[in-house]
């Protein structure tokens, strides 16, 4: 199936599934218009394998191989949501980065509210999978690149918001500094074997920064270096 063919979806890929997805969302607790509309219009589906298209629109994660998975539709829909958030009422939302591309899904939510969206991989084939997908899509405004996310995008910071989607133990200083004063930066914080929170972390150059629990996760481990 030609891409063209992919994006527009049909029967399981439709945008009427779409939108019963999103009728999902809502119902666990996503409010916000402009996310959803994210999600009704970003082809997740492109983001899979084929073989496994018909569940792409299901609220569950699937797996795109190496081990790693495209995240559950509600954790991006919040994670995205809490993103937004992070800039009002009178913050800006300029450039965010993202911590871990995977299937680029995140991304491409993000680069559909944000102008400029920045993501790291550290595993070699997920990150030319990812660019290869953002080239068909016609995706201009993430700019990805294969490398350890501990050590951040530092020549393109300061970030708005930063958004890690892998489990840390603790936050690094690294990803904490690229932040930009009043940013913010969000992860799943805790032992990938055991209880994970998503944490939204407010950084200031002035006093420490600011961490808020917001829910329960379970996300694959942060690893550093390149696989």
């Amino acid at each position: 199936m030609n891409m063209e063919a992919r994006i527009q979806g049909i029967g399981m890929t439709s945008h009427r599934t779409r939108l019963r997805l999103t009728d999902r969302l809502r119902q666990a607790g996503i409010r916000d218009e402009a996310v959803l509309s994210a999600m009704v219009d970003v082809p997740r589906h492109c983001f899979v394998d084929e073989a496994l298209a018909s569940r792409s629109y299901e609220d569950c994660s699937l797996p795109i191989g190496e081990g790693q998975t495209i995240s559950q539709p509600y954790v991006v829909a919040l994670m995205t949501e809490l993103v937004l958030q992070s800039a009002r009422p009178a913050g800006q939302l300029n450039r965010v980065l993202e911590i871990g591309t995977g299937s680029g899904y995140q991304a491409a939510v993000l680069a559909s509210l944000v102008p400029e969206v920045y993501t790291l991989e550290r595993i070699k084939s997920l990150a030319l999978k990812a660019q290869r997908v953002f080239t068909e899509l016609r995706i201009r405004n993430v700019k990805s690149r294969y490398a350890d996310g501990f050590d951040g995008w530092s020549d393109k910071a300061p970030f708005d918001a930063v958004v890690v989607t892998a489990a840390m133990e603790t936050v690094p200083d690294s990803l904490l500094e690229q932040v930009r004063d009043g940013g913010v930066l969000i992860a799943p914080v805790g032992s990938h074997a055991g209880v994970q929170e998503l944490s939204i972390v407010r950084c200031y150059r002035d006093r420490a920064p600011q961490v808020r629990r917001v829910a329960g996760v379970k996300f694959v481990p942060f690893l550093r270096g390149r696989g």
